[in-house]
């Protein structure tokens, strides 16, 4: 499958939760009103994509009523679709802009952030960058060894420390390998901190400190890794994280495990910072770079089982 297809199947949840329940609203409806636009708003706030951007939705919707943009419900799914791809429209660009580019990767617990840093450097290694990791997680008993399988299944350069080790002192040496080995980027594996732990996001400060002593300007990226499954949750501990250190981007695992993709939409809205990946299942290439038009025509899409629907809507 190309990875629009991945994107579609793995959206499939998120969905039969969101799109087919705006599809039952409309249907219910012989003409736009008050009722309507309620109905209609509600499903937007359970397809998880929070108060701030389902308000954003429903002032362009209504807008749209008003200006004759929509003249019937059955006009509402092409508007909405339009709306979220004019508001996203943000295509990633994942190649590296300086030389080493330095990316911190940070996370709480258990989001998937050690495996995201491996399948991150298989795609930068299949497009032909020299790739260092540093094993910057020194507190989670194993962390280092599960990135150097990853390191050394897709070829990569690795430098870690033994257990309880200083992080910072991981990232001093592997910015020094990677400067005299000419690396292209180094990805940096931190602890799965608690956002709720000061001290720990300290630690992440002084990593940065250490790291713009051998590279101006590092770490030039930071991006923090998101489980979808855990929907709005997920924006509230990226609101966290952006207090305690500069987020770039966000990395969003696990789409295909829940039917809570409209999250993609809110975090975008709520931190002002770009969703730069998202994984759609367990294989190594199924980490890929954030595309905001690919994303929301794989989620409006429709195949020949949902052709019924479309049917009864064409027909009202």
């Amino acid at each position: 499958m190309s990875f629009f297809q991945r994107i579609k199947q793995g959206l499939e949840r998120t969905k039969q939760s969101f799109v087919r329940n705006i599809e039952t609203v409309i249907i219910g409806y012989a003409e736009i009103d008050e009722d309507f636009l309620d109905d209609l708003e509600a499903v937007l706030l359970t397809g998880d994509l929070g108060l701030t951007a389902t308000d954003y939705l429903m002032q362009e919707i209504r807008r749209g009523v008003k200006e004759g943009e929509i003249r019937t419900t059955n006009e509402v799914m092409p508007f909405l679709e339009k709306i979220l791809a004019q508001w996203l429209s943000y295509e990633a660009d994942p190649a590296p802009q300086h030389h080493p580019e330095v990316v911190l990767v940070v996370g709480v617990n258990g989001v998937g952030k050690t495996t995201s840093i491996g399948k991150l450097a298989q795609y930068y290694k299949a497009q032909g960058y020299r790739v260092l990791l540093a094993a910057g997680d020194t507190f989670r008993a194993a962390a280092s060894e599960q990135l150097s399988i990853w390191a050394e299944r897709v070829g990569a350069d690795i430098v870690k420390h033994s257990e309880g080790a200083d992080p910072a002192a991981v990232v001093y040496e592997a910015l020094e390998t990677a400067t005299a080995r000419d690396c292209d980027i180094v990805l940096i594996d931190t602890a799965g901190r608690l956002h709720t732990k000061v001290n720990l996001m300290e630690e992440l400060k002084k990593i940065g400190r250490v790291a713009r002593k051998l590279v101006p300007e590092a770490p030039h990226e930071t991006w923090l890794v998101l489980d979808a499954t855990t929907g709005q949750n997920a924006v509230s501990q990226a609101k966290l994280f952006g207090q305690a250190v500069p987020l770039t981007g966000v990395v969003l695992t696990k789409l295909d495990g829940t039917a809570k993709g409209g999250v993609v939409i809110s975090v975008q809205e709520e931190l002002g910072v770009p969703i730069k990946w998202i994984g759609v299942g367990e294989r190594a290439d199924d980490l890929q770079p954030f595309n905001a038009k690919e994303f929301v025509r794989a989620l409006f899409d429709q195949d020949e089982a949902q052709s019924a629907v479309s049917t009864k809507l064409q027909q009202k």
